[in-house]
């Protein structure tokens, strides 16, 4: 629904102008406003007026664009195409540019490809840990099984027992 319903009637186009005169009335204490604070930002620094100013004005053109728009299509069918035309075109210029997309290295910064990242690393962490944890017990019963003797006639070998703790093998004198 526009926000400005009016008919074809001297009344009608006197509502549209007191609604001008209105938004203007609103539009001239915040540019005095950013006059004086560009005034004072210019003893404190160009910069600090910029920052300020940034997103005021982006906030102002966000809400202006779809108000111009909005009266351009109630402007059709009242006053003239060429006035809905130029309200459209105002309202095209007015209306803030989308931010760009993101490519190279934000693209790869991505939270989804950070998630997948880590994914993939979890799951290359977990192969590696199973590996090794089989590879470790495969080895200690290799060495369970090499330290126990084969059979019953071996464990009464004086050699067997006089074999040391580091695995050197010392000779009895008999």
């Amino acid at each position: 629904m526009s926000l400005i319903n009016t008919d074809r009637t001297t009344a009608g186009m006197a509502a549209i102008g007191a609604r001008a005169k209105n938004v203007a009335a609103q539009a001239v204490p915040l540019g005095k406003r950013a006059g004086t604070t560009a005034v004072q930002g210019a003893r404190q620094g160009v910069q600090g007026a910029k920052e300020w100013a940034a997103p005021h004005v982006f906030a102002a053109r966000v809400w202006a664009a779809p108000r111009l728009e909005d009266a351009a299509d109630a402007v059709t069918t009242t006053v003239a195409p060429k006035v809905s035309s130029a309200l459209l075109v105002t309202a095209s210029r007015v209306r803030p540019p989308s931010p760009p997309a993101p490519n190279g290295l934000r693209r790869l910064l991505d939270w989804r490809w950070l998630l997948g990242l880590g994914t993939v690393a979890a799951a290359a962490g977990t192969t590696v840990a199973v590996t090794m944890r089989r590879r470790y017990a495969a080895a200690t019963a290799e060495a369970k099984d090499a330290t126990e003797p084969d059979a019953p006639g071996q464990a009464e070998d004086p050699a067997a027992e006089a074999a040391s703790v580091n695995g050197q093998v010392t000779t009895t004198k008999s």
